[in-house]
């Protein structure tokens, strides 16, 4: 005996009968209309109002902590600008203070040479 494949007729048959079947599962399938699909787009609809409803509130949220963190940058600005004024003033202050000590010194110093000088005559 010999091995008989299929020959077109049967392949041709075959290919009708899946054919068929595709489109009796398509033919099955709900309307729009159909309450089970109408209820899956409710859903989905549902899904996405909350979706958004959770990127706005992250949104918000984000755009209150840079808010925030702006504010702290502004004081701490402020503060460093306060701090670097009563540095220079307390260096200022510190310099008039080396200048009358030098002057003060000097003028020891000359009333010493004075002194010295006023002896020898």
């Amino acid at each position: 005996m010999a091995f008989k494949g299929d020959n077109f007729k049967d392949r041709a048959t075959a290919a009708a009968e899946a054919r068929k079947k595709l489109a009796e599962k398509f033919k099955a399938m709900p309307k729009p209309d159909d309450p089970r699909i109408q209820q899956l787009a409710a859903e989905r609809k549902a899904i996405a109002e909350a979706r958004e409803a959770r990127l706005a509130e992250r949104a918000r949220a984000k755009a209150e902590e840079e808010a925030r963190k702006a504010e702290e940058a502004r004081l701490r600005a402020i503060e460093e600008a306060r701090a670097a004024e009563e540095a220079r003033k307390r260096a200022i202050e510190e310099r008039a203070k080396q200048l009358q000590l030098a002057a003060e010194q000097k003028a020891a110093r000359d009333a010493r040479y004075a002194a010295r000088k006023a002896r020898k005559k």
